[in-house]
């Protein structure tokens, strides 16, 4: 099986968690979250699909930052939303 690098990886920076503690707008706003998002370009630190407000998406969308990695202890993987699938 031949995969195709994503082209959004080329947006993926050293970045550091804004928010280590939990997702920036839920901690604002003082609303629960399931599991967390780092985004690769700038750092955000949002809250999944499952989670009630989905602010690792929203992020991507308007922020135009696709690709995110895992925040939860123990998991190594990352995400393009725009192409809705594992990097």
């Amino acid at each position: 099986m031949v995969t195709i690098p994503d082209p959004h990886l080329a947006m993926v920076r050293p970045v550091t968690p804004r928010t280590p503690e939990g997702c920036e707008e839920c901690l604002r706003d003082r609303s629960p979250w399931v599991h967390l998002r780092l985004c690769l370009s700038c750092g955000h630190v949002g809250c999944c699909d499952s989670s009630p407000l989905k602010h690792a998406r929203r992020h991507a969308g308007s922020a135009g930052h696709p690709i995110v990695q895992s925040f939860q202890p123990g998991e190594d993987w990352r995400w393009c939303y725009v192409h809705e699938g594992l990097v």
